[in-house]
């Protein structure tokens, strides 16, 4: 099966650990030994969330005073392509031998005139107090919105309309390679008036730009693996109810917070829809047995995924 895998930044940088080197290393790590067994069986594509790297380093960016002003946020963009996909190739290389293991730096296309431009919404960085997330916003000129009971920070996420290296990515996933690409949603870039490429100040959502990239690629499964085993129906009521399999018209009949679950289920349910085939939600270390149908939530258009030997 070609299968392609959306990982969350904060598997990669979890709640509440200090944004150092060697956590977000270790998390790869772990991220890879639940991976390395899809790759053994199936074409592999990975794409990954970069929201707490690129606030990290968009801070140090603009408190470094050798700047005359911060880099901006497609530049630290790619800079978290580079970091965290090296992270991944060297652990997947090393737990695949013999196998041919790439990481890329994409640019993802956007429109100008995306209105996300006017309502910034994806939380990037660490979580503050209120009064703390005030303060910052006041000084850098950010908007700060509410992140469950913190603050973060949020930027533009216009949606993507096209990976710009996708036939070379197919190229190489025909060839047999595991491919890391798109992180954080791709590097944002429009075509401005004279059609040439130039990047933008936003962050693409990456179950978006995954959803894109499984629709194009034609991949039979699209994966998004992060810390919950499956999408809650009524999540934080006495009645809240684990969904096990499920279409999207009846996925689109809930109601899941726009910053975290929301964006999850517009991806899958999208892709669902324009393809027929199947996505799921659900834990990372469980990423097997949600292929097989046995964990996670499975969207599929009549809600059945079959279990058989070819998964």
């Amino acid at each position: 099966m070609r299968v392609v895998v959306a990982l969350g930044g904060n598997a990669l940088m979890r709640r509440g650990q200090r944004p150092d080197a060697e956590p977000q290393r270790a998390n790869v790590m772990a991220a890879v030994k639940a991976l390395a067994p899809l790759a053994e069986r199936h074409q592999l594509i990975i794409t990954h969330g970069n929201g707490p790297q690129v606030g990290v380093l968009a801070l140090e960016s603009v408190n470094d005073p050798e700047l005359e002003r911060p880099y901006p946020l497609d530049t630290i963009g790619a800079e978290t392509q580079g970091m965290i996909g090296y992270w991944m190739l060297q652990a997947l290389q090393n737990a695949l031998p013999g196998r041919q293991v790439i990481a890329m730096i994409n640019q993802t296309l956007v429109s100008a005139v995306d209105p996300a431009f006017g309502d910034p919404a994806k939380f990037v960085g660490q979580v503050y107090d209120r009064a703390e997330a005030e303060r910052l916003a006041k000084e850098y000129g950010w908007t700060v919105k509410p992140d469950g009971d913190r603050w973060r920070r949020v930027v533009p996420s216009p949606v993507p309309q096209r990976v710009v290296e996708i036939r070379l990515i197919r190229t190489l996933v025909e060839a047999g390679t595991v491919v890391i690409c798109a992180g954080g949603g791709g590097v944002p870039v429009v075509r401005n008036d004279v059609g040439r490429l130039e990047g933008v100040e936003a962050v693409i959502d990456k179950d978006l730009t995954g959803a894109l990239l499984a629709e194009t690629l034609e991949a039979d499964a699209f994966l998004i693996l992060t810390d919950v085993p499956r999408v809650m129906r009524g999540f934080g009521t006495p009645d809240q109810q684990e969904i096990a399999s499920t279409t999207p018209h009846e996925l689109r009949a809930e109601d899941f917070p726009a910053g975290s679950m929301g964006p999850k289920v517009e991806a899958a349910a999208g892709f669902v829809e324009r393809t027929g085939d199947m996505a799921a939600i659900g834990r990372l270390d469980e990423c097997v047995q949600i292929l097989e149908g046995r964990a996670g939530t499975i969207i599929t258009p009549n809600a059945t995924w079959p279990l058989t030997s070819t998964l």
